[in-house]
């Protein structure tokens, strides 16, 4: 699936999964869009054609209800032309770029050039450092600033509930964050790639100006440093020159013919002929600067052309997996096992019903025994091979505890079939009913419960079953989805 698909299934699942519900989407024409998906796509294609082409589908009926839709659904905040532009602008300020003197001098230690030199350096060596510093502490990729800049534009272009019809905001918001945290890497690619051919412009529009001012006008080329004797300065120009010195077999002057270059304002000192040294500087930058930059660029860009013909989404969660199951014409297999209590008859009913709007309504629950507090390792949870997803049903008057909830939760996670889902669900039936009126102890307790999920890598869902409603079902669906598992599609 290509980025532009990817972008209309998640429009739709935007549509699909926000709570509460947009009015110009209806199950009716949900059930439509299966309907027509299954028709027009082959029994032996994959999966992920099938959830294009249903996406492809549902956008021209749902598009002409949705003005904003409509006119930004088939846009993307990344045109290919503005790494164009970037260099441009860059190759213009290298032009530009005061290392020429008002006087006729090059200098030979000019800010521009070394400045243009020490910032490559420092990128090269992070480029090779960080990644293995990163590895290292096995911390994750962090957000880069050209690509948080890039994140801010695509938020101005996706918060757009002003233009929406109805009560489809919401669905519009949940879009917006929906794809900037998917396009995430394929937007650092872009921004490197972007970055990288702006150096290289840079140093380009350095050399270009360098020989353009050579063509037409008689430089010299001079020292001058406040801080840098002969000495230092000699060894600076001469380390730094020496690799295009050596492929030009252009001479480098020892130290007594460079401390006569040095230039004393009000002295009689008119330095060396600078052609020799703009040769050298040319080949320096496109040594150091031009080539590997442009190389990196290459690189990334064909990494981001990769990602744009194979976009990656999470396959697994529960929005698609219901959409492949609708494929296969299986019904969804939910193994339900209690700790600590019993589920009062409403509040299973109100379980199948989330179930069922999170899900699909192809379902079939099964309810295990309930397993007594601190029964986990004798009563250790079974699980059907056949079941497509596990649930782990605690109350929410009870204190969570590693050792007990926590320990159980691990023993279902083992028993779950191979790609089955886990998902703990928290029923707040009766602590609401006993402490509704106690101005926050409810709140308390669910915060208790969700970190008591982050230390077991999932996102308790917190609901009242016996009078759920159906936007409940984003908390299931949440709760469902593995922690940062995506699949390419």
């Amino acid at each position: 699936m290509n980025e532009h698909g990817a972008r209309d299934v998640t429009w739709l699942e935007a549509f699909e999964s926000a709570r509460p519900l947009a009015p110009s989407w209806s199950d009716d024409d949900r059930a439509w869009a299966d309907r027509v998906a299954l028709e027009a796509v082959a029994a032996e294609a994959p999966g992920d054609e099938f959830i294009a082409q249903r996406a492809s589908h549902a956008l021209q009926r749902l598009g002409p209800r949705e003005p904003a839709l409509h006119r930004i659904a088939g846009r993307s905040a990344w045109h290919g032309g503005w790494i164009g532009v970037i260099a441009l602008i860059a190759f213009a300020l290298g032009i530009a770029a005061d290392t020429i003197g008002a006087s006729q001098r090059i200098d030979l230690l000019a800010p521009p050039l070394w400045g243009v030199l020490l910032w490559n350096a420092v990128v090269c060596v992070l480029l090779i450092v960080w990644p293995l510093v990163r590895l290292a502490r096995r911390a994750p990729r962090p957000t880069r600033p050209l690509v948080r800049a890039m994140e801010r534009l695509l938020r101005q272009r996706h918060r757009l509930p002003r233009l929406s019809a109805g009560g489809s905001a919401t669905a519009v918001r949940a879009f917006a964050a929906l794809w900037l945290e998917r396009s995430r890497p394929l937007a650092a690619l872009r921004a490197e790639t972007a970055l990288h051919a702006g150096a290289a412009a840079l140093a380009l529009g350095l050399v270009a100006g360098l020989y353009a001012r050579g063509l037409v006008l008689d430089y010299r080329a001079v020292w001058e440093s406040t801080f840098l004797d002969i000495g230092a300065a000699h060894s600076v120009v001469t380390t730094v020159f020496g690799p295009a010195a050596r492929l030009s077999a252009i001479a480098l002057p020892d130290e007594a013919g460079f401390a006569a270059l040095r230039f004393v304002h009000g002295g009689a000192v008119t330095g060396a002929p600078a052609a020799p040294w703009i040769h050298l500087i040319a080949l320096t930058l496109l040594g150091a600067v031009v080539v590997p930059r442009a190389l990196l660029a290459l690189g990334c860009a064909a990494l981001a052309t990769m990602r744009t013909r194979r976009f990656a989404l999470p396959l697994d969660a529960p929005y698609y997996q219901r959409l492949l199951r609708l494929r296969k014409g299986g019904p969804a297999r939910v193994s339900v096992h209690p700790y600590g209590s019993t589920p009062t008859p409403q509040a299973t009913l109100g379980l199948r019903a989330l179930l069922a709007a999170s899900l699909g309504p192809r379902l079939d629950v099964r309810f295990a025994a309930p397993v007594a507090f601190g029964a986990e390792d004798e009563a250790a949870p079974r699980v059907d091979p056949d079941s497509t997803h596990a649930v782990a049903l605690y109350e929410l008057g009870a204190t969570p505890e590693a050792e007990n909830q926590g320990r159980f939760l691990q023993a279902l996670r083992a028993a779950a079939p191979p790609g089955a889902l886990l998902a703990a669900v928290v029923d707040a039936t009766g602590f609401t009913r006993r402490f509704g009126a106690v101005p926050g102890r409810v709140d308390e307790r669910r915060a208790a419960w969700r970190a008591w999920g982050k230390t077991l890598d999932t996102t308790p869902a917190v609901v009242d079953l016996e009078r759920a409603q159906a936007a409940a079902s984003a908390d299931l669906d949440q709760a469902f989805a593995p922690a940062g598992a995506t699949m390419a599609s």
